[in-house]
């Protein structure tokens, strides 16, 4: 362990010395590369010196027990070295997980765009209770919210609606909520009592920088049009909503939140760049999870991932077979037990991917 965190130290130590050279801090694409890696790199140096002070403890607590000659510091090397030892398994597996390589995509804000699916009006407002949840879990983590584009539904909640997540590891963190939610309960237009099932997709991509993905001008159709929806009097009266038409792959991405087209052409392009950006990352992660027969990927966006039932106030994620009898919390933000299990579900399979020993 200690080898391997001296080759992280000498890393550090590089990073350090290159994020504030001249030519570096001028080429953007690898400051930017070079700021993330000093940070994931800082919580490994801070985890060392814990590991450091630790096993001094222990080398110390063993050298005042082999000399034997004062009773009173043997009890006390002794209680020392009991309590230095059992600090050291948790720290190892901290330190085993932080040396699994790290997506580069992890640390990206993120797109997340929540779908209304089977079961009408009831899958609209299902797509407004996860839009809720969603925000106000973000909101618990100090990340900036801010909506792209919606469509309302009839009686409530969203056909469709996208925004977008800024904060640290973002998408790292949200990655694994992709897929098909699905509810149980009794509907506010249900007459007989009666429970239906309904769903709605999640969508999770990262936000590509510009040096990320090339987009050509001339490969885009711009289209011009009125925004709906609440926002005063240029709505429907200025053509400041704006679709962008990939025509090489056919994606589309609009944005009407903002008064100004500039903006609204600004984020629409954001929004793309991450779709096309997504289109490939797609592909990747699901070759990487078929190698290590994952249970947790964010590559396929057709899955049926969790069910939230009202009756019983239950919600299970089925990749991992997790069971949550906290439904009311959930539903209102508090999804940081669920982002838990499964990213250690995914650390794990890495780790035994990766066949490190330590």
């Amino acid at each position: 362990m200690l080898e391997k965190l001296q080759i992280v130290k000498q890393r550090f130590d590089e990073v350090s010395d290159l994020i504030i050279q001249p030519d570096i801090i001028t080429d953007q694409k690898r400051y930017v590369q070079l700021n993330k890696e000093y940070k994931d790199l800082r919580l490994l140096m801070d985890k060392r010196e814990e590991y450091l002070k630790f096993t001094d403890r222990i080398n110390e607590a063993e050298e005042i027990i082999a000399d034997g000659s004062d009773e009173e510091m043997v009890e006390m090397a002794k209680m020392q070295l009991e309590e230095a030892k059992g600090h050291i398994p948790k720290l190892e597996d901290d330190i085993k997980f932080l040396l699994i390589p790290k997506d580069p995509e992890d640390t990206k804000n993120a797109v997340m765009e929540i779908r209304a699916g089977t079961g009408g009006d009831e899958a609209s407002i299902f797509a407004g209770d996860l839009f809720r949840m969603y925000t106000k879990y973000c909101e618990s983590k100090g990340w900036k919210t801010s909506v792209v584009d919606f469509s309302e539904g009839t009686s409530g909640g969203f056909k469709e609606i996208q925004f977008e997540i800024e904060g640290d590891d973002v998408y790292g963190i949200l990655k694994f909520e992709a897929g098909v939610h699905r509810v149980q309960r009794v509907p506010q237009t249900e007459t007989q009592g009666r429970v239906h099932t309904s769903a709605a997709t999640v969508m999770v991509f990262p936000e590509a920088e510009e040096f990320d993905v090339e987009i050509d001008p001339k490969d885009v159709r711009v289209d011009y049009f009125c925004s709906s929806g609440p926002g005063g009097q240029s709505v429907n009266t200025t053509y400041s909503a704006v679709r962008l038409t990939h025509e090489p792959t056919g994606l589309v991405a609009q944005c009407q939140d903002q008064k100004s087209q500039h903006k609204n052409k600004e984020k629409a392009f954001k929004v793309l760049r991450s779709r096309l950006y997504d289109l490939e990352l797609a592909k990747k992660q699901a070759e990487d999870a078929e190698k290590r027969g994952s249970m947790v990927t964010s590559g396929d966006r057709s899955a049926k991932i969790r069910t939230y039932n009202y009756s019983q106030g239950r919600v299970t994620d089925h990749r991992i077979n997790l069971t949550l009898y906290d439904l009311s919390n959930i539903i209102d933000g508090d999804i940081q037990k669920i982002i838990d299990e499964l990213q250690l579900v995914s650390n794990t399979e890495k780790l035994k991917a990766t066949g490190e020993t330590f």
